[in-house]
């Protein structure tokens, strides 16, 4: 989400949602056996490709979502990348050249391409872009006037008024009006571009802000209608825009599943979550789209984050191993600063370096990609919890989790559907045994995991 001034960063976290309403059917969830997706959030497109060659390829995640690729305006900022000039490609991330090398070489390790993209608006300001191109906030020469502009230019302020929200501007950027034709065609051709570069999906940035109806409209225009899309309607209780209105044109991301998730572990029981999903109200399974954290949120403290120490990473182990919605895995790097820009311009010269976090890679989360591969399609079987703060479930007869976020170690026997054998516990690479009744016996220390499945019998 675009954001213009650290006063107006806090707004906009709390502003931001995603738009699309159709009665149509279209594909959700990340096509594929692989639903995973790493998000490298401000990564260069340089290091985006080696990263696919090196770690996600091998480790089964299915998609990488980049950052938007589009000229922004200038500044060290992160949101920098969020105020679009120009539909060129000539960010901080990378220019054609490099963004094309990034698709093609993770489409080589069989990993697919997300782009978040940023069709709700332009900048809240004038100067000269990344690629040297020159604008003011209403007038983007070779691309949009003013006439392609929503008639209000005062804030958005009002979420119970569905015209403000979708009228007005977000944090004070030049609100495109995308019920107009030349708008629509205008925003398609750039998804265009990206889709003829080999791009496999769209992440649509602040949709909550776009009329439904824009949006079907503007996907009907695509070279590949349907093409994945993942939406960010972020959800508000008694808004006049709601999440589910967009559920016709793919994916929308749930944002109650990452504010939940951060309540349970901090405060309450993880037993509480042997119905999570759509036992909780959410949106269909099928439908959603997933995360502990994202690059708003991580900042804003709404949801958890890499500071939050076994409670994040054990959030991100459920995630991976409870079978509701497609997940997102944030990748970012340190900030005190909430404003500040990715650590040498997105250049990632190696992971745990620099300040780059790369949760994407940390053992406990990455070894989940492949149990969640191998259980796909499988439903929860053999829940135990003690009550409070200790769970594990089965995924079928293909694997089984058990995560203690107790305050002292377990040691009990655990009933699984999975055949006799020995199974490698990926959390810690030791073994574990299986007898003829389904049975085995752990010890799990306070804040760990075990993650066994069918097809991982050695380490």
């Amino acid at each position: 989400m675009a954001r213009k001034t650290l006063a107006a960063a806090a707004a906009l976290a709390a502003a931001t949602s995603v738009i699309v309403m159709t009665p149509t059917v279209a594909d959700a969830s990340p096509p594929g056996t692989k639903d995973v997706t790493a998000v490298l959030f401000e990564w260069n497109y340089g290091s985006v490709a080696k990263e696919c060659t090196n770690t996600l390829g091998p480790a089964g995640y299915g998609y990488v979502q980049v950052s938007p690729p589009a000229e922004h305006i200038q500044g060290s900022q992160w949101w920098t990348s969020y105020q679009p000039v120009s539909y060129k490609i000539a960010g901080r991330l990378g220019d054609r050249t490099s963004f094309q090398n990034m698709v093609n070489t993770c489409h080589a390790a069989g990993v697919k391409v997300v782009v978040d993209t940023v069709i709700n608006h332009m900048s809240a300001g004038s100067g000269t872009g990344t690629g040297g191109s020159s604008y003011t906030k209403y007038n983007y020469p070779g691309l949009y006037s003013s006439y392609d502009f929503d008639d209000c230019t005062s804030l958005v302020s009002d979420y119970s008024d569905r015209w403000n929200v979708q009228h007005c501007e977000l944090v004070g950027l030049a609100d495109l009006d995308t019920g107009e034709e030349y708008v629509r065609k205008t925003i398609a051709g750039y998804m265009n571009d990206l889709l003829s570069l080999g791009v496999d999906g769209f992440r649509i940035d602040a949709a909550k802000h776009i009329p439904a109806e824009d949006l079907a409209n503007i996907k009907t225009r695509l070279t590949n209608p349907s093409v994945y899309w993942k939406q960010e309607v972020i959800y508000g209780a008694g808004e006049a825009v709601q999440p589910t209105e967009y559920t016709g044109n793919g994916d929308v991301q749930e944002f109650r599943y990452a504010y939940d998730l951060k309540r349970v572990f901090n405060n309450e029981s993880l037993a509480y979550l042997k119905n999570y999903g759509e036992g909780w109200g959410y949106m269909s399974s099928s439908v959603a789209g997933v995360f502990v954290d994202n690059h708003d949120t991580e900042r804003n403290g709404s949801t958890l984050n890499y500071k939050d120490g076994a409670n994040y990473t054990l959030a991100n182990v459920f995630m991976l191993a409870y079978p509701y919605g497609a997940p997102d895995i944030n990748s970012g790097y340190e900030w005190s600063d909430a404003d500040a820009g990715p650590p040498n311009n997105g250049v990632v010269n190696a992971c745990w370096q620099d300040g780059w976090k790369c949760q994407h890679a940390w053992p406990e989360i990455i070894r989940m990609v492949a149990f969640r591969n191998a259980v796909r399609g499988e439903s929860v079987t053999n829940w135990w919890d003690d009550g409070d703060d200790a769970i594990a479930f089965g995924r079928g007869a293909k694997g089984y989790v058990a995560i203690n976020h107790e305050s002292g170690s377990l040691t009990r026997t655990y009933q699984t559907s999975l055949p006799a054998g020995t199974y490698c516990n990926v959390q810690n690479n030791t073994s574990v045994t299986v007898n003829g009744s389904g049975q085995f016996t752990a010890t799990l220390g306070s804040n760990t995991a075990l993650a066994i499945y069918a097809g991982k019998p050695t380490c």
